[in-house]
């Protein structure tokens, strides 16, 4: 496997596209497109293939930690990215020209991380979401605080999962947390707002074995709870992913040493990159 200055990257897509073609990164293939030999492909050994639809990226998480995680030695960065969401280069921050835009990717580990045994991405703020949208999607929420409309303090992780996400949910889901994290976990969610976003993160073996065993016990239990009958359209089909995603945020924070790190959206299937 190609391991070049330490750092492997792998790039999940579902769609092949022209933009990859050339590009530094182990490219992996989910969903129902076929692709080219050169794929990683996460429908062989041990599996959650069939979960896709509700799993995302989370699918090829699953199978490398389960068939390939262990081939790595105990130094090496292995990162991931999503078709449309890359790791740049700090130094090419100031360039917002289109103009060889691979090239400004990240494809080496920097110094910068050498202190630090994780990287996340920068967060997103939650504040000040739009008042129409808050009406429309956050009603529930208000009957019970119309305070929300005005004081930032509210504008949690918590109101816009249950805005974009289904109402409760994410309380539901953590019931069913582990004990060492059902708490900090809950007050992390109510209280903050920002999170890291896009389920992408580089880190170390020995830290991502016990990211994807914490994580997908926690995601075991919660089909439990919501199954996969009624999780249809963009908001709720995918909220495994999402799930994930908020604990991430706090997961990293708390059991390694991060460092946040920028990353660029590149919009991969316009025939002129």
């Amino acid at each position: 496997m190609n391991l070049n200055n330490n750092l492997q990257i792998f790039c999940i897509t579902n769609k092949k596209l022209k933009f990859f073609d050339n590009i530094n990164y182990s490219m992996v293939g989910v969903g129902k497109d076929k692709f080219p030999d050169n794929y990683i492909k996460c429908n062989t050994k041990e599996n959650i293939f069939y979960k896709e639809e509700y799993y995302s990226e989370l699918t090829f998480h699953y199978w490398f930690w389960k068939n390939k995680l262990s081939e790595y030695d105990k130094d090496c960065w292995i990162g991931f990215c999503q078709k449309r969401r890359f790791w740049m280069q700090k130094k090419n921050l100031s360039d917002h020209s289109k103009n060889d835009v691979k090239s400004k990717l990240l494809y080496s580990a920097p110094d910068e991380w050498k202190n630090y045994n994780s990287v996340i991405c920068e967060p997103i703020e939650l504040i000040n979401p739009k008042f129409m949208k808050m009406i429309k999607r956050g009603w529930k929420n208000l009957l019970k605080d119309p305070s929300i409309l005005f004081n930032q303090k509210k504008q949690t992780i918590k109101l816009h999962f249950d805005m974009f996400h289904g109402y409760g949910k994410i309380d539901k889901a953590i019931d069913v947390m582990n004990e060492k994290d059902k708490d900090e976990f809950r007050k992390f969610v109510h209280y903050s707002a920002a999170f890291n976003p896009h389920i992408m993160f580089i880190s170390k073996p020995d830290i991502l074995n016990k990211w994807f065993s914490d994580v997908f016990s926690w995601l075991e239990r919660c089909e439990e709870v919501f199954g996969f009958k009624n999780l249809k359209g963009y908001d709720t089909q995918r909220l495994y992913a999402y799930l994930s995603e908020r604990y991430l945020s706090f997961w990293f924070k708390k059991y390694s040493n991060s460092i946040e790190w920028p990353y660029i959206f590149i919009d991969t299937e316009k025939d002129n990159l």
